[in-house]
C-alpha cells in the first residue's frame, strides 16, 4: 500500500534527518502539487479548471481531514465522530487488539452497538485547527549560521519555545513545520483525540485483495477501508465539520480533491543528493527490508500464532521493499539524473550570471558534500530496532532531558511533544516474548556485522554471549512488557531510571553515550542542509518565480487531479472497475489464496448491485502518507478513499507524472453498497456523511 505503513517503515530507517526542499516555480507538470491549505493554488485551478475554492469549502475540508499520528490520513465522515480511513493504515490498531482467539486483521469486525466498539490502545488522531507563519521569529533566533552546532540549538532552542508557548496558550498540539528546505516555519496547531475506537473493518481478503501480487498495481478490486470513532468524556464526539458522502460514482474526466498528510518528497533535491540516494542510502534500506522479510518469513513458520503476531510488521516490510524497488528503479533511469542534471546546470548558469545570487552558487557543493558524509554515517546507528530496547532508551532519554530547560531538549522530549510521548510509552499494547526475542537477536547480530567482533561497543553488549543469549536474556527477565512498570520508571524520574537493574535498561544505558554522538551527527548535518537547501530556494525563485508548493512534510496537504485512465502495453486501462470485476478477477485466480475473497462476499453475491463502482484511479498527486485520504469532489462531498498508487507512481518521491503514474481510490459509493449489501449494517451506512 502506497501510504501509511510505507510512510512508517521510512521514517524509523531514517539515519538522518532530510529537510524538505521547495519544489517552487511558476510552472508544474499536469496535476502536479502538494498544496499548503494557507496557499491554495486557486489562480491555477480557475485557469485549469474554472474552479476556485471558496475560504468556507477550504475550511470545512480541512476541519474535516484527520491525521493519524501511527502514520496516514483520515477523514471524519459524521457528526457523530466516525472517521473513515483505509485497513492498511488502521492495521496497527487491529494487531494491537487482536488475540490468539480474535484475528481482527484476518477476520475483520463489526460493532453493532457503541458499546461493541473496540479503544484503541495508544492511537492519536489531529486535526489542524490553525497555520501560523512564525519564519520571522526563528530565524531572528539563529544569530550564528557559521557554526552548524550553535545554529542548530539556536533554531531548536526557539521551535521548542514556540511549541511550548503555543501549548500553554491554546491547549492544542503545537508542531512547528519546517518548509522549502528552511526558508518558512509554520506552526501548525492540531486538536487532539486519544479516545479513538473501532467500529467496522473487513477482512483482509477483502482489503488486500490479490495480495503482494496486485500490490502497486491496477485495476484493483479493493474494500481498503476501516472506519473507527473518536470519543470525547466517555461518549461518541460531536463533530461539527465532516464530510457529506456522495451517491454518485465518479467519472472519467471528473475533477477531484485529495487532502491528506504526505509523508515526504525529494522533488528537487540536487543531483548529488539524488545519487546519494541511489548508489548508497536505498540500496543499504533494501538490504536491510530484505533481510527482516526472511525474518519474519522464518519466524511465522513457527505456527499460526506466529503467522498472526508477525502478520503487520511483515505487511509493512513487503510493502515497502517492493515501493523502494520502484523508486530505485526510476533513479536508476538514466534520463531521470539526465533531466534533473540539466536544470541543475541551469540554475548555477543563471545564478552565476547574476551579482546578488553568486554567493549562493557554494549551496550546491555544500550538499554535495554532505551526501558523502551520510554515507559515512549510515552504517553507524545503534537504534537496535526493538520494541523493548526503544521504550527504554526513550524512557532513559526522557528522565535525562527532563533535567534541561525546554529548549535544550531533544525535539521529541519538549513539553510540546510530552502527551503524545508518554501516550506511547505507556501504551498497554502486547509486547509478544517469542516475537521480541527473534527482532532483538537479529538487531544484535546486525550491529556485530557491521562493527565487527573487535569493536568496543559490539563487546560490551555482548559481554562474551552470542547475539540470540543477549536476546533471551533481555527479553526473559525484563519488565519493560508491562505498561505500569513503564510508567513507574517515568514517574520515579532520573534516579529511578539510572537506578534500574532491568536487563533493557542497562542495554539502553550502554548505547546512549553513542547514540547522542551520532545524534548530534545527524543535527548538524540536517542543520546544515537547511542553510544550503534555503540558499538554493532563493535562486529558484529568483530564477524560475515564486508560488508552487514546499516538499511533503507528513502535514495537510491538497492535491488535485481528474479521474482518468491509462495506456500500459499498448491496452487502455479504464479508470474504474466494479464488484462484478471483483468476483471475475476472483474467478480467473481461483485457486490463489491472494485471490480468494471472503466467505462473507460470496454469500452476499446475490444482494449486491454488482455494477457498482469500487475502485477507480486519478491523476492526484500522491505519497507515502497519503493512505486514508478522503477524495471530494467540485462540491466537497466525498467520492473515494486513497488506498494505494500504481507502480508507475513510486518515483513520486522525486518526480511527478501523469503519464502512468496514478492514484488508486476505493470508490464511496462501494463502500456504502458493502456495508448494506455484505456486512448488514444499515444504520452504520445510514451514518455516513450525516
Amino acid at each position: 500500500m502506497h501510504g501509511g505503513l510505507l510512510r512508517h517503515v521510512t521514517l524509523s530507517l531514517s539515519v538522518i534527518a532530510v529537510s524538505m526542499i521547495p519544489s517552487t516555480t511558476t510552472t508544474t507538470l499536469g496535476d502536479e502539487g502538494m498544496y499548503l491549505f494557507n496557499d491554495l493554488p486557486r489562480e491555477l485551478l480557475k485557469q485549469k479548471y474554472d474552479f476556485q475554492p471558496s475560504d468556507q469549502w477550504a475550511d470545512e475540508l480541512r476541519l474535516s481531514s484527520v491525521r493519524f499520528n501511527s502514520g496516514g490520513s483520515g477523514s471524519f465522515v459524521s457528526s457523530s465522530g466516525l472517521v473513515l480511513t483505509n485497513h492498511h493504515v488502521a492495521s496497527d490498531t487491529l494487531q494491537k487488539l487482536s488475540t490468539e482467539d480474535r484475528n481482527l486483521i484476518k477476520d475483520g469486525y463489526l460493532a453493532r452497538t457503541h458499546e461493541e466498539e473496540l479503544k484503541a490502545p495508544d492511537l492519536e488522531l489531529n486535526v489542524l485547527i490553525e497555520i501560523v507563519d512564525v519564519t520571522d521569529r526563528i530565524n531572528a533566533a539563529v544569530t550564528n549560521k557559521t557554526n552548524p552546532d550553535v545554529s542548530a540549538k539556536q533554531r531548536q532552542g526557539a521551535i521548542a519555545s514556540i511549541e511550548s508557548e503555543s501549548l500553554e496558550q491554546t491547549g492544542l498540539r503545537s508542531d512547528v513545520v519546517t518548509l522549502f528546505g528552511g526558508a518558512r516555519y509554520h506552526l501548525y496547531r492540531y486538536k487532539k483525540y486519544t479516545d479513538v475506537r473501532l467500529v467496522w473493518a473487513p477482512e483482509t481478503a477483502a482489503a488486500f485483495f490479490g495480495g503482494d501480487a496486485d500490490n502497486f498495481e491496477y485495476p484493483r478490486y479493493n474494500l481498503d477501508a476501516t472506519l473507527m470513532r473518536v470519543y470525547e468524556d466517555g461518549k461518541p464526539a460531536t463533530i461539527e465539520h465532516f464530510l457529506r458522502w456522495s451517491d454518485t460514482p465518479v467519472s472519467d474526466g471528473d475533477l477531484i480533491f485529495v487532502s491528506g498528510h504526505p509523508g515526504r518528497t525529494q522533488r528537487i533535491f540536487t543531483v548529488e543528493a539524488l545519487e546519494y540516494l541511489r548508489d548508497t542510502r536505498l540500496p543499504f534500506v533494501l538490504d536491510y527490508l530484505r533481510r527482516k522479510e526472511i525474518l519474519f518469513q522464518q519466524y511465522q513458520l513457527e505456527g499460526n500464532e506466529a503467522s498472526r503476531r508477525g502478520r503487520d510488521e511483515l505487511f509493512g516490510i513487503q510493502n515497502a521493499r517492493k515501493a523502494y524497488t520502484g523508486m530505485l528503479a526510476g533513479l536508476q533511469d538514466p534520463q531521470t539524473i539526465a533531466t534533473r542534471r540539466g536544470r541543475q546546470h541551469r540554475l548555477i548558469a543563471e545564478a552565476n550570471n547574476n551579482p546578488q545570487l553568486r554567493p549562493l552558487v557554494s549551496a550546491w557543493q555544500e550538499i554535495a558534500q554532505i551526501q558523502k558524509e551520510k554515507a559515512a554515517q549510515l552504517t553507524k546507528s545503534v537504534s537496535l530496532r526493538s520494541d523493548l530496547i526503544q521504550l527504554a532508551m526513550s524512557i532513559l532519554l526522557l528522565a535525562k532531558e527532563d533535567q534541561k530547560p525546554n529548549e535544550d531538549r531533544l525535539a521529541e522530549y519538549t513539553d510540546a511533544s510530552r502527551e503524545s510521548l508518554l501516550n506511547r510509552l505507556t501504551s498497554p499494547a502486547p509486547l509478544y516474548d517469542d516475537l521480541q526475542r527473534v527482532k532483538l537477536a537479529d538487531e544484535i547480530a546486525l550491529l556485530l556485522e557491521r562493527r565487527g567482533m573487535g569493536d568496543p561497543l559490539v563487546q560490551e553488549v555482548l559481554a562474551g554471549r552470542s547475539p540470540r543469549e543477549v536476546a533471551a536474556e533481555i527479553v526473559d527477565q525484563s519488565k519493560l512488557d508491562d505498561p505500569e512498570v513503564r510508567r513507574e520508571l517515568i514517574e520515579g524520574g532520573l534516579n529511578a531510571v539510572l537506578g534500574s537493574d532491568d536487563p533493557a535498561m542497562r542495554l539502553a544505558r550502554v548505547l546512549e553515550p553513542e547514540f547522542r554522538a551520532n545524534r548530534a551527527v545527524g543535527d548538524q548535518l540536517s542543520e546544515r542542509e537547511k542553510q544550503a537547501y534555503a540558499k538554493i530556494t532563493q535562486v529558484v525563485s529568483a530564477v524560475e518565480g515564486t508560488g508552487g508548493y514546499p516538499d511533503a512534510t507528513f502535514s495537510l496537504r491538497l492535491a488535485f487531479g481528474t479521474v482518468k485512465g491509462y495506456v500500459e502495453n499498448a491496452k487502455e486501462i479504464s479508470p474504474t472497475t466494479d464488484f462484478d470485476g471483483a468476483f471475475a478477477h476472483a474467478e480467473a485466480h481461483a485457486g490463489q489464496d491472494d485471490f480468494d475473497l471472503p466467505e462473507s462476499w460470496m454469500n452476499a453475491k446475490d444482494k449486491l448491485d454488482l455494477s457498482t463502482q469500487l475502485n477507480f484511479v486519478s491523476t492526484a498527486d500522491i505519497i507515502g502518507g497519503n493512505s486514508g485520504s478522503p477524495v471530494v469532489n467540485r462540491e466537497g462531498d466525498l467520492v473515494g478513499l486513497i488506498f494505494d498508487g500504481n507502480i508507475q507512481s513510486l518515483t513520486s518521491d522525486y518526480l511527478y507524472t501523469d503519464q502512468q503514474a496514478r492514484a488508486v481510490s476505493v470508490s464511496g459509493v462501494a463502500i456504502r453498497e458493502a456495508l448494506r449489501g455484505i456486512y448488514e449494517t444499515e444504520s452504520l451506512a445510514n451514518e455516513l456523511g450525516r
